[in-house]
Formats: structure tokens, sequence, C-alpha cells
């Protein structure tokens, strides 16, 4: 669909209402104008409807200007598939286009990137696909100037699989979801912040669904760890969980790579992709959304 299709559907209006609104907005008409003076022209698009109008066509139109660049990255390394490409213009948000743009977005050098300037993809791949007991054995076949032991070639390999693990767009998704949707958000007062923090007392234990978190409350918190008075984590289980008991995000990951519950090496992997890489960073994001959500919702009050 194009983005008057989009609009259209998500505001339950005509084509030719939005193509009027969108005609008005970028000759440079506010909301305010049009919802007062250009009624007849708009077909009796609201105030509401002509904001969330005008969110949405810039959120759109930077999307679309966005998956140009992406499209024209992939395709300049000379990696740009059909399949790819049709998945590229089918994202609908930008947080799917980036995440498929991820193994392609050029980085710094990561520890995976010089394991693999090491020759350390084959095994990689080998301990992945075969999943050897005696990791260490299938190691010594990838000994060189730039790799004098079986530690570092194992520490090289689970670099590249933690990259390959933690960018797989699909596996993201699934877990961004299921951790918005189930975790926790814990706030904590900072030791000997107590006093200084008083207006913040009713947040210095307090835990709720992050997802279901109101706007005031929401805003109350991350003022709170601002102003240096509360820790603010999401939890995705209980307390109490013994720390090597693998998680249902660990167990995602690992049923996505067909690891075996019996591999250790590669179980250590998984664990700690999801603890030292994609956990954090879909913590980041999902504090990002929570004060992304409360915003909104401060300005339309």
């Amino acid at each position: 669909m194009n983005i008057t299709q989009i609009l259209s559907q998500e505001l339950s209006a005509t084509a030719a209402q939005i193509t009027a609104a969108v005609g008005l907005l970028d000759d440079g008409a506010t909301v305010p104008f049009i919802a007062r003076y250009r009624k007849e022209a708009t077909g009796g698009l609201d105030d509401t409807q002509l904001r969330q109008l005008a969110e949405r066509l810039q959120y759109l139109r930077e999307l679309e200007e966005r998956k140009a660049v992406v499209l024209k990255s992939i395709e300049e390394q000379g990696k740009l598939s059909d399949d790819l490409r049709a998945q590229i213009e089918a994202a609908d948000n930008k947080t799917a286009l980036e995440d498929l743009y991820l193994p392609y977005k050029p980085k710094r050098r990561t520890k995976a990137q010089i394991a693999r300037e090491h020759g350390l993809q084959p095994l990689a791949d080998v301990l992945l696909a075969e999943q050897p007991q005696d990791v260490e054995a299938a190691a010594q076949d990838y000994l060189n100037e730039n790799v004098p032991d079986t530690k570092a070639a194992l520490d090289g390999a689970r670099a590249i699989l933690m990259e390959q693990f933690a960018e797989d767009a699909e596996l993201i998704g699934t877990l961004r979801d299921k951790l918005w949707n189930e975790a926790e958000i814990h706030a904590q007062v900072v030791e000997g912040k107590e006093t200084e923090g008083e207006k913040f007392s009713d947040y210095f234990d307090h835990r709720e669904p992050v997802r279901a978190m109101p706007s005031h409350r929401a805003l109350a918190v991350l003022r709170g760890r601002n102003e240096g008075v509360l820790n603010i984590a999401l939890k995705y289980q209980p307390d109490d969980t013994p720390i090597t008991q693998q998680s249902e995000y660990e167990q995602l990951i690992a049923r996505r790579f067909k690891v075996s519950d019996g591999h250790k090496w590669l179980r250590d992997t998984v664990r700690l992709t999801w603890r030292a890489k994609i956990f954090l960073s879909l913590e980041l994001e999902a504090l990002g959304r929570l004060k992304e959500a409360a915003d909104t919702d401060a300005i339309t009050v």
C-alpha cells in the first residue's frame, strides 16, 4: 500500500479526504486552520484525525526515505536479494526496517569481524552445524599466527555466533514483543537518596507490567531516574530464579538455531548473547518506548 492508502485505512477516511488534507499540510496550512476553515475540502476531518494524520504522514515519509537509504546501502554491498528487497519494502515501521538492516549496516570493527578476518567463520559454522562435544578438538584445526591457541579460536567463534544470533531480524522481533508484553518495570531507590528523593517515595520499591504502565507513573519513574533517585530496570523472570536456569528468552534463541540441550558451550553462547547483547539492547528500547508514549500522552493532555 502507498502512504495515502495506509492513512486512509488507519483513519477510516477516504483517499480523497487524505489527499486533500495532505495537500493542505504540504502547502503550509496548520492543523487548527484546516480543522476550522477547510472542513469542506477534507470531508469533515476533525482536529484529532488531522493531528494523527500529520504525525503519521511525517513518520511514513521518513520510513520511505529510510527504506531508500537502506536499499541503496545493501545494493552497493552486492547483498540485495529479491527476497530481502521485498521484506524491506514491506516493513511497516522503523523498528522492523532497522532489524532487517542490522546484519548489513556498516559498523566499527567488532570482535566478530576480527575473528572472521582471522579465519574463524568456518569454525563457528562447524560448531553450530555439527555441535561436537569436544569443542577444543574442533578448534585445533583453526589455529594460525593470529589464533595462537584453542581458547582464542573458541572466543572468536563465540563472538561470530553471538553477532549472528543477535542480528536475526525475525528472532529479535519475537523477543521484543515477548519482553514488552511480559516484563515488569522495577524501580528502586538509590541507596542514601531516601530523604532527598522523598517525592518519589511511592516508587522506592515499585513493580508493574511495563506495557500497562500509565503515563503519569511512567513519567514519575523516569524523572526519578533522571534526578538520580531511582534505579529502574526490566525484570523478565522472578528474582529467585537460579542464575543457571535458562530463561524462556534463551530457549527461543536456542530453538531458532537448533542448539541442543546437551551442548554446554553453545548453551553458554546463547546465554551470553541474550544477557550481554540482546536483552540490554531491548531494555533500552523498551524504556525509550515507554518514555515516548508518556511524552505523547502528556502533550495530548
